[in-house]
């Protein structure tokens, strides 16, 4: 079956026979592996442009109930000159490996595709400070899985009051006093933070704002960090994602 789908590329990989096999996250389709024999290092065309990481394409698929082929791409956008700011290169392949590592393979996921094209819209503009973009993207991705934290009530004891801590275990919010419980025992949790910033509204606002929001917006330097570490805490307890190739410089 001939079809035709929107996709950004997450990567490539060189195959026999002077193939290659991308992975693309397609908005039809969901993350598919798919096949083509055409070569970015041989050709200036269009189309082999158009399989290059970080571009954000249409592309002509055959689609066998095993396989998926590409015929041909065409360049709708491409972000490849993320390879010019370091930093911001490394926040675009962070978000595209979490993304990769995220998905079910050929499950349709269009609003997220919509946020990920969204982000590297933002990312382009974006100058410094990437790590805001990065935080409300992997927010509205647990959003999108059906995994977002549980932000509207003490996850240990229920009370809808003082919510100013973050238990990763539980998979939300709990109130200070059960936070000041489990520091007072004898073998406290370590995957309960209680962060100087309100988490509660922080979490809310970057799951609820749309990624364009966050052009000109930016947490301050200690506050992203330490977001950054309790969701990746959160990735790797409740998603089993550790350990990205892309997470280094994060």
């Amino acid at each position: 079956m001939y079809t035709e789908s929107e996709g950004i590329v997450l990567r490539q990989i060189k195959a026999t026979g002077g193939r290659r096999m991308v992975l693309m996250f397609s908005q039809k389709y969901g993350k598919i592996s798919v096949g083509t024999s055409m070569n970015e290092g041989r050709s200036k065309s269009k189309s082999a442009l158009a399989i290059r990481p970080f571009t954000y394409g249409k592309y002509e698929l055959f689609k066998n109930r095993d396989y998926y082929n590409m015929n041909g791409g065409e360049v709708i956008r491409s972000f490849y000159s993320f390879g010019e700011d370091i930093d911001k290169f490394f926040a675009a392949s962070y978000c595209l490996e979490l993304t990769e590592k995220a998905l079910i393979d050929e499950m349709p996921q269009p609003r997220l595709f919509s946020i990920l094209v969204d982000l590297m819209k933002a990312l382009e503009k974006r100058k410094t400070s990437f790590d805001t973009l990065t935080l409300a993207y992997m927010v509205k991705l647990l959003k999108e899985l059906g995994t977002m934290p549980v932000l509207d009530k003490c996850l240990s004891c229920g009370s809808t009051e003082n919510l100013t801590s973050f238990s990763v275990r539980e998979g939300g919010v709990i109130c200070g006093d059960c936070a000041a419980k489990n520091r007072g025992s004898n073998s406290p949790d370590k995957l309960i933070f209680t962060p100087e910033f309100d988490i509660l509204n922080v979490i809310e606002y970057l799951a609820e704002k749309p990624i364009s929001a966050f052009e000109k917006v930016a947490l301050k330097d200690r506050d992203g960090a330490v977001l950054m570490s309790i969701l990746k805490e959160y990735f790797s307890y409740h998603l089993d994602i550790s350990k990205l190739k892309s997470e280094s410089v994060l």
